[in-house]
């Protein structure tokens, strides 16, 4: 489903209806980023608040033998079921239900073998984003909910991932249809207010931009002289630090080089600028970035400005209470967030304005934190910024985004995103950075 549409409390309501059909003592497991295990536990509290809840917190040991004769739900993360799957395994669950599932879309990842080896009376995935990358992302969803329903790995690559017979997207979509509720937005809530988006584009200082050409000369020269198999395969980690770098340089220079703090950022002043009006016309805003670097230059800039902001990334502790306080407090104000950690699962319906501060490579990553304002309970129309620096990278990433957004589509009815970037696509990426920046010297 969309983001927002209610999948938590529809799976509550699921539980509920399994234990009275199958009238058993088994224990139910919840798997979940850590960052919305408050919002189960919560979640519970309020829908079933019969239902025993047990949340696993990061210091807290496995009580299974609570589980077994005193609780009904266990809710932990998936760090959490790596390292407690040999515990795991000895339960018959009643549901196994895995929550934010593209956790699981490497099928050789620790969490995709740890959910495997679990037994489980009934099995549900959870996602907006099924396909982010690759068909096997959901050949590997799918083999752990309904096991066999897709064929194991090599039939699957040769009868759906690997040909190009033009019907392999439609037989697919025949296969997965018993299996999949796929629900949008404008299907099944109407009721939900506008949402639109717009993209500024910032113009480099001269400063910034001689630093940013100077990191793309490196970055290209790289590429020039690599195979395509280099790039596949030793050389690949160093053209993806130097693409990151560049990225870098985009959202602030002193986030590639240290030394830089006191340097322009043509981006941090532009977005300043759109927080100051914001904020003086009395909104709540989110503000994604992937670099806790920059969100903490952000931090300090909105200090100095006067501006309250809340803070939550991958480190955050209390993020119920912070997320509680966000939603209650009706002063205008400016949640900081990183895109892993505050990009899925969070209710944050009390800001009608989100800022993108730096693009994704995945569209549908960007789709999910936009989602943390747009969705059930939000009275007012969302606008989202995407904020790019004009002539760079970040150009490049929206343009493949809009060149490698077909495959979902095709299987699921919604954007997806790429395979995994070739040299053709870092070709794509830096050789026409290298046109600009031959313009820029002009």
């Amino acid at each position: 489903d969309d983001m927002g549409l209610g999948k938590t409390i529809q799976s509550i309501s699921w539980i509920l209806w399994l234990r009275g059909r199958y009238r058993k003592a088994w224990p139910c497991l919840v798997v979940c980023p850590k960052s919305v295990l408050d919002v189960w536990a919560t979640e519970f509290a309020k829908a079933a608040p019969e239902i025993k809840v047990q949340v696993l917190r990061d210091k807290d040991e496995l009580d299974l033998e609570s589980l077994l004769n005193e609780q009904h739900v266990l809710v932990l993360n998936y760090a959490q079921l790596r390292g407690c799957v040999d515990l795991l395994e000895t339960v018959k669950w009643l549901a196994i239900i895995l929550d934010e599932g593209q956790h699981i879309k490497n099928p050789d990842s620790k969490a995709a073998r740890a959910a495997r080896q679990l037994k489980a009376e009934n099995r549900l995935v959870l996602s907006g984003t099924p396909v982010e990358n690759r068909l096997l992302d959901l050949w590997s969803l799918m083999t752990f909910a309904m096991p066999g329903a897709l064929g194991d790995r090599k039939y699957f690559n040769h009868h759906f991932d690997r040909r190009k017979d033009g019907t392999a997207s439609e037989r697919l979509h025949a296969r997965l249809r018993p299996f999949l509720l796929r629900r949008t937005k404008s299907q099944v809530a109407k009721e939900l207010p506008s949402r639109s988006e717009e993209t500024l584009l910032c113009e480099m200082s001269d400063a910034q931009a001689a630093r940013y050409k100077e990191e793309l000369a490196r970055a290209q020269q790289m590429v020039i002289t690599s195979s395509g198999f280099e790039v596949l395969t030793r050389r690949r980690f160093a053209i993806l630090q130097a693409l990151t770098r560049l990225r870098q340089i985009c959202c602030h220079p002193a986030l590639a080089d240290k030394s830089a703090t006191g340097e322009e950022s043509a981006k941090l002043t532009a977005t300043l600028e759109l927080i100051e009006e914001l904020h003086a016309e009395g909104h709540k805003v989110l503000l994604f970035s992937q670099f806790v670097s920059m969100l903490e230059i952000l931090r300090s800039r909105l200090e100095d400005m006067g501006v309250p902001y809340y803070w939550l990334t991958g480190a955050t502790q209390n993020r119920a209470e912070i997320v509680s306080r966000f939603q209650e407090d009706t002063s205008p104000a400016v949640f900081l967030l990183s895109l892993k950690a505050g990009g899925s699962g969070l209710n944050l319906t009390a800001a009608s304005y989100v800022i993108l501060y730096d693009p994704w490579w995945n569209p549908a990553v960007e789709a999910q934190a936009i989602d943390r304002a747009h969705r059930i309970g939000q009275t007012q129309p969302v606008m989202a910024y995407r904020m790019i620096t004009k002539g760079t990278i970040e150009e490049k990433i929206m343009l493949l985004q809009q060149k490698k957004s077909l495959m979902s589509s095709n299987i699921l009815g919604e954007g997806g995103f790429s395979r995994s970037l070739d040299k053709g696509d870092f070709e794509f990426l830096f050789g026409l950075e290298a046109e600009e920046a031959m313009r820029r010297e002009d």
